[in-house]
């Protein structure tokens, strides 16, 4: 079956695993998808829905680089937001609902038309591995198949224990086994391994449900979308609906707390800390009486519903009771109750820049196996560990972001440098040039280098260069017309901005902070120039956003180009840090374990000081 030689070889078919070989097979390596079910490629496990805050930077992102989770994104979506809109552009972000079963056929569909990939439907249990470097995996089965790199996405399958109630069997997810043999095969190896905690709510019916006494959540009235590709925009959307939880729920549940996995000591391992199940929020904020529900449908036509808000681990009596008490749920009816799942992840400090792992040549390590959380975090090391393995079959330099260049690069690097002991998400605030990675500029930031790489196709980086040429004479146009008091007067009166009394430039007008795209278009001289250069809305959002904090832009690049600086101080590979007894005792034992390849990772690392960072400057002749 498996006669020729495989150059990439990815096991696991959700998010991360989809994005890899995706990436692997489109710039031209012979790829081959092995996944316990063929039916789950690009299952939404959890929620259904893409992207939220600094998420949907990452799946712009990854759309401009070339993959394809913004296309799925828009092509399965049934509602549309731009959060923060009331903030700063460097906190918009967008977030889509998804038909949960179009998303899943759209990837199939996807990587199907994707040449260079081939699918496998069967559980890899171990490696094959000669002279430290992996030359092909092992299935259930016996069958031995040959591939020059190996890129792992386990998701939460590898020794997955499912929790409800005091109940606990194996599985990666709600009706499917889980993997084994990988975990142990790489600790025996060397590898250092551990277990992290996730948990989804209950699926209900949404017949069952009375809408009328929840509040309304509905999309964007003029909704955008992911993919700087020629996706649809939603013409309809369906609304979500908001309700809460009460004293009399909280009651409920705490009935339950002496038969929780989470606090009888049956989970042992840390969940995330930023998306708690109910039982943790209510113990962690127990003066708290409500918390917010918001409750998402599945798709367009089904009549599945998620509960967003009551992720839960709790026996299933208790889920079912405590839910029927809150408002709009008195008649609800399971699909399914919530549950916890244990799982084993490999600590990311055993990787390079590139997802490939230290311990093993061409194994690369994506998604949840690393500790991380979150389908767009996945997908994005998905997709980096896929274009890793092809540039490095091929001979060719890595590809590696930077901090100030991608939302990846902050999420990649923080991995390798710091580790985790919680799943990691990406959040706004992780990333200190985060004025400079906006959800708006990914496609200007990143389509050159998906280019460049072999992943982004030639008509990307053409609508990228005609947006930016377009944005760029716009802002010219407003630095370099004047405008009259008796035309803009009008205009400042209506936001309560000082009037101005003689002619002035409108970039010094349109930078005022309450002065929008929309009052500018107002003029004859701005709509007349949109008309006739048909402006679309990306480079009106482009343009109003270099002007209104080009101040703050600049400041960040330079800010970024001090980084750079230190980027450039390479620290040769073996360093050998015990030989420098200047350096703290817990500096030595984290450098020689991370091992970082310039100066600017070293500071970074938990424990490095800045007296440390100075000790090997001076020894590097710095």
């Amino acid at each position: 079956m498996f006669g020729e030689n495989y150059d990439v070889i990815v096991v696991g078919g959700g998010h991360a695993g989809a994005e890899a070989a995706a990436a692997a097979a489109n710039m031209g390596s012979k790829t081959l998808l092995v996944t316990m079910n063929l039916q789950t490629i690009g299952q939404m496990s959890c929620n259904p829905a893409m992207g939220g805050i600094a998420k949907g930077q990452i799946v712009r992102e990854i759309d401009a680089l070339g993959g394809y989770s913004g296309i799925i994104t828009d092509k399965s979506a049934i509602q549309f937001k731009m959060l923060n809109k009331s903030k700063g552009p460097a906190m918009w972000s967008p977030r889509a609902q998804n038909d949960r079963m179009r998303f899943a056929e759209e990837w199939r569909l996807a990587l199907e038309r994707t040449p260079n990939v081939d699918f496998y439907q069967e559980m890899v249990s171990g490696l094959l591995i000669h002279a430290d470097t992996v030359v092909g995996v092992r299935t259930s089965l016996g069958i031995d198949i040959k591939g020059k790199a190996v890129v792992l996405t386990n998701g939460t399958f590898l020794n997955g224990l499912i929790h409800i109630g005091e109940k606990q069997f194996g599985g990666g997810r709600a009706g499917e086994k889980a993997a084994t043999g990988i975990t142990e095969q790489l600790t025996r190896l060397g590898f250092e391994s551990g277990r992290m905690k996730t948990g989804t709510p209950p699926r209900v019916d949404g017949r069952s449900l009375d809408y009328s006494k929840m509040i309304v959540q509905p999309g964007d009235a003029n909704p955008e979308k992911f993919s700087y590709t020629d996706t649809p925009i939603l013409s309809s959307q369906r609304d979500c609906h908001m309700t809460h939880t009460s004293a009399l729920v909280h009651d409920l549940l705490r009935e339950g707390f002496d038969r929780s996995p989470m606090f009888n000591g049956r989970i042992k391992s840390i969940g995330p800390r930023y998306c708690p199940s109910i039982e943790d929020k209510i113990n962690r904020f127990a003066g708290k009486d409500s918390h917010q529900m918001f409750i998402e449908p599945e798709g367009w036509d089904t009549v599945e519903v998620y509960v967003n808000g009551f992720s839960t681990s709790l026996p299933e009596d208790v889920q079912f009771k405590a839910l029927r008490s809150v408002v709009g749920f008195e008649q609800v009816k399971f699909f399914r109750p919530g549950y916890a799942i244990e799982y084993d992840y490999f600590p990311p400090t055993q990787l390079k820049h590139t997802l490939e792992t230290k311990l093993v040549n061409n194994l690369y390590f994506a998604g949840q196996i690393n500790g991380t959380t979150g389908y767009e975090e996945a997908a994005s090391q998905g997709l980096m560990a896929g274009v890793n393995a092809h540039l490095k079959l091929n001979e060719k330099e890595p590809f590696i972001l930077k901090r100030d260049e991608a939302y990846i690069g902050v999420l990649i690097d923080d991995l390798i440098t710091k580790g985790t002991e919680e799943p990691y998400r990406m959040f706004t605030s992780r990333a200190e040039y985060r004025t400079l990675l906006r959800q708006d500029n990914a496609d200007l930031r990143l389509t050159p280098m998906g280019y460049e790489i072999g992943l982004a196709k030639e008509n990307r980086l053409r609508k990228m260069e005609q947006k930016l040429e377009q944005s760029d004479a716009f802002v010219n146009f407003f630095k370099s017309t004047s405008v009259l008091p008796e035309q803009i007067n009008p205009i400042l009166t209506k936001v309560d901005s000082a009037l101005v009394n003689q002619s002035d430039k409108m970039f010094k007008v349109f930078s005022r902070p309450r002065v929008t795209m929309g009052h500018m278009l107002q003029l004859d001289a701005v709509s007349s120039y949109v008309n006739e250069n048909e402006l679309d809305r990306e480079v009106l959002e482009q343009a109003e956003v270099q002007v209104k904090y080009s101040g703050y832009i600049a400041k960040e690049k330079i800010n970024a180009d001090k980084l750079h600086r230190l980027e450039a101080v390479k620290i040769p590979a073996d360093f050998d840090y015990t030989k420098l007894k200047s350096l703290s005792y817990e500096a030595r034992e984290k450098l020689t374990a991370i091992q970082p390849v310039t100066i600017s990772q070293a500071s970074r690392i938990s424990g490095v000081t800045p007296s440390d960072i100075s000790v090997l400057l001076v020894f590097l002749g710095r």
